[in-house]
Parts: C-alpha cells; structure tokens; sequence
C-alpha cells in the first residue's frame, strides 16, 4: 500500500480560486508524485459560493475532503483542523491562493524521504506584493528572532510539509492565539529549507489585511516571548534615570543662578508625559498577556466544525 500523504488547504470567500486550486493539487499530486493522497479543504465560514464548489469536487473525487466550519475562525484555526483531521504520514500545508506553488511539493516529498521531518518554504522573492507589506514583514521575522529564544526562520510562512510525528505534537498543543510556524519551529524536529519564489496571488484579494497582520504579529511575539515584560522593566529602569536627571539639572541650575526652574513648566511637562507614556505602554502590554491568559482559561474550542464531506471520522 502507498503512503497516504494529505494536503491541507484553509479556504475563505475563494469562490474564484476553488477550481483551478483543485486542478493544479490533482495534477501534482496524481501525476509527479507515487503517493495515494487526500485533499482536505477547510471551509472557514466562507458565505460566497466557496463549499458549494468544495462539494462539487467531493462528489467527483473521492480524494477530496470538505470541513465547514460553523462561522469564521480564522487561518491558524483551520489550519490546526485540517492537522486535527489529516491521516497522512506527511501533512502538506499550503494556501489556496496559489502564492506558494503546488508543484514545489514533490520536491518537499523528496525532502521528507531523506529523513527531513519539515520542510518549510523559505520565500527568496515575494511577486505581487506592497513595498509596506514586504517590509513590515522583514521587520517582524527580525524583531520576532530578536524577542524570542525559539529559532524561528525568517521570510516563512505556514506552507510546509510536517512528519506524522510533528502533526501528533501540534495536535497536542492546547493553546489558542496560535502562530503555527513558530509551533513548528518549536518542536524542534529535523527541519530543513526550500528555497522558492512566491507568486502573485492568482484571483480574489487578500485575506489579511492590516488589522489582521498586526493582531498575527502581536500572537507570534506575545506566544513566544516573555522579553517584552522584561522591556517594561528597562523602561522604567529608564524613566526614573531621566527623572533624576532633570533633579539634578534642576538643582544644579538652581544653586549656581539663584533662579528655581519651576518658572518653566516645559522639563515638568516633559518628565510627566514621559512617565504617562510609559505606564500606558507597560500597562498595554501586561493586558495582551492577560488577555492571552484569560482566552485559554475559558475551555473554549479552537473552531466548531459544521459539516464534513467524505470524512468517515476524526483521528483524535
């Protein structure tokens, strides 16, 4: 019997994408690899015609499997579903949108045969792509591998193939504000680059806008680093040094002219706001870790699945 290996595929309002997705993972997987596989969509609350089309193919195509989710759950969630649902000896995570090309996953098979338990796609080129985008993203792998004590590679995104054994300790894992590459990274297993270009984003838009980006970034730093409470203390560390500086400056102008410098208000003003925008900054961050903390003690799911097509049950 072959191996089984699955394809892991989030999907969210891709109505537009669902066809030619299917096409390219089919031939790939079918024609430039020996494998048996299985295609395993994970609708996320799309409300466009996105799991009408899902299950088209599942009719068609006993390789394809469908999980809906009850609503929206976001990327990460469905991503860990499809690694909850996967029963392939190596799980392949890649987008829908095409960015990051399926015909790269033979290569990643040839990878995984020698021995190598991830293979992540390391981006050396990113098409398509804002002059913002690229570089808030080169500053955030930067800021993340100074903050962090996990080596998590730069220029990576979740499009990956995973050993069985790394899939059973990502299912393991019970958090929820989940950034899965540095899980992965995390884990700590034989991992190994494929160097690629990414392409542009074959049809739709994206789905991470700003907001999204910096609550992503906020969940990688906040998961895997405690230096930024560590920083809170430097700061403050730094705020009294600058307030015993202008003392000093204070007394020392006052000693040798005779003159107080509480005529001006514009040192007094300084220190205040100074000292304001620290607090503020220290409060904020000690609130995302809170925050963080109050999310797990709830128990709640990480996602709610609706529906499955061509899934007999769930490999727990």
């Amino acid at each position: 019997m072959k191996p089984l290996i699955s394809v892991i595929v989030p999907m969210y309002f891709e109505e537009k994408i669902v066809e030619i997705c299917y096409t390219r993972l089919t031939q790939v997987m079918s024609k430039e690899t020996t494998y048996d596989y299985e295609l395993l969509f994970i609708n996320d609350g799309s409300k466009d015609a996105t799991l009408t089309l899902l299950l088209e193919k599942a009719k068609q195509d006993r390789h394809v499997k469908v999980i809906s989710f009850s609503r929206n759950f976001g990327h990460q969630a469905a991503v860990s579903c499809g690694i909850a649902y996967a029963k392939g000896e190596a799980l392949v995570i890649i987008d829908a949108d095409l960015q990051d090309p399926p015909e790269l996953i033979p290569q990643m098979l040839n990878l995984w045969k020698q021995g190598n338990e991830v293979v992540y796609g390391k981006r050396k080129r990113r098409k398509g792509e804002t002059w913002f985008k690229l570089t808030t993203a080169k500053i955030f792998y930067r800021l993340l591998g100074w903050l962090t004590e996990v080596e998590i590679p730069v220029d990576t995104g979740d499009f990956r193939l995973i050993d069985r054994k790394v899939a059973e300790v990502i299912k393991a894992l019970p958090e929820h504000n989940r950034f899965l590459r540095g899980l992965v990274a995390w884990t700590g297993f034989r991992q190994i680059p494929l160097v690629y270009e990414r392409e542009a984003r074959f049809a739709g838009e994206t789905k991470y806008p700003l907001k999204k980006m910096i609550h992503f970034a906020l969940d990688g730093i906040f998961s895997f680093s405690a230096k930024p409470l560590k920083l809170i203390i430097n700061i403050g560390l730094l705020a009294v040094l600058v307030s015993l500086g202008v003392l000093i400056y204070s007394l020392v102008a006052y000693l040798s002219t005779g003159i107080s410098t509480v005529r001006g208000w514009t040192s007094l003003m300084v220190v205040i706001t100074f000292l304001g925008g620290v607090q503020l900054v220290s409060i904020g961050i000690l609130g995302e870790y809170i925050g963080r903390m109050y999310d797990e003690s709830k128990g709640r799911p990480l996602y709610i699945v609706d529906k499955t097509y061509n899934i007999e049950r769930q490999d727990e």
